[in-house]
């Protein structure tokens, strides 16, 4: 099984394939597979990166990637605490080529052609989540049931487009090592300080051809990135812990400086740390 691109451990004659992620986490490295996926967070909250988009999750979040969308769920596992996600894989021609071109499905055809982005659902979610977290026993008749009612919801719900990437690549096996390299390294070190050239080192490329080569390839530069990943921790630790002052969050979440710290999350956000805890 290769990591990136990963491959989905499908069985001879099965058409659709459901996953569930139960335990210390999730499937922890940034891949790509040619299947679309559904996912359902049940239990656990962190960090995703889908393609360009940098956000977070939480129980009951719903998402839809399309093919060869490079994604990474990454858990905030604190003590005590399991994740479990619920993911359904499937291509656009499981049941046919010609199977959604329908009169029928017309609404989830045009939903499809959405997917290729990354989308995050924000309506049907309580009919989803009980579709989603019975499907894996059923039979294969009642499996095909449920992905058209699920199919179904996510077509009409409300979304949310994540990912701003217009040309989307499928990576070879060096590249994605690197590129996933790159990823795990930022992740697993946010809180502190990253230079160019430590991450350039572990692309083995220089400072500035690195910018360029990061920059090709996520649309945003490396430090951009970063900031995207501090935020997004600050979100999690504004939201979480009311007893943690705003100067500590934002030491914790990778910045050496308070005024840096509130003049970047308000550029994101919209609005100041404090308005962002008083409001969540």
């Amino acid at each position: 099984m290769k990591v990136f691109p990963f491959t989905i451990p499908k069985t001879e004659n099965v058409t659709l394939y459901i996953q569930e992620y139960k335990g210390k986490g999730f499937y922890d490295k940034l891949h790509q597979h040619q299947e679309l996926q559904i996912s359902l967070i049940v239990q656990g909250e962190g960090t995703y990166v889908i393609g360009d988009c940098v956000g977070e999750f939480g129980a009951g979040d719903i998402f839809v990637l399309g093919e060869s969308l490079p994604h990474i769920f990454k858990p905030d596992l604190f003590a005590g605490e399991e994740a479990h996600m619920i993911s359904l894989f499937f291509a656009k021609d499981s049941y046919g080529t010609s199977f959604f071109n329908y009169p029928e499905f017309r609404h989830i055809q045009s939903f499809l052609e959405d997917t290729a982005l990354g989308i995050e659902i924000q309506s049907n979610k309580p009919a989803l989540f009980e579709v989603l977290s019975r499907i894996d026993n059923e039979s294969a008749f009642e499996q095909f049931k449920s992905f058209i009612t699920i199919m179904d919801l996510v077509a009409c719900a409300k979304r949310r487009k994540l990912s701003s990437l217009i040309n989307l690549k499928k990576y070879n096996g060096s590249e994605g090592k690197r590129m996933r390299a790159i990823f795990q390294h930022t992740m697993n070190n946010f809180q502190k300080e990253i230079t160019l050239s430590e991450v350039a080192d572990i692309a083995n490329m220089t400072p500035n051809a690195f910018c360029r080569y990061f920059k090709q390839r996520t649309n945003k530069t490396f430090i951009h990135f970063l900031i995207d990943i501090r935020i997004g921790n600050a979100c999690k630790l504004l939201a979480k812990n009311n007893e943690m002052s705003i100067t500590e969050i934002s030491y914790k979440s990778g910045f050496n400086n308070l005024a840096n710290f509130n003049r970047k999350f308000k550029s994101l956000k919209g609005v100041t740390p404090s308005e962002y805890r008083k409001r969540h």
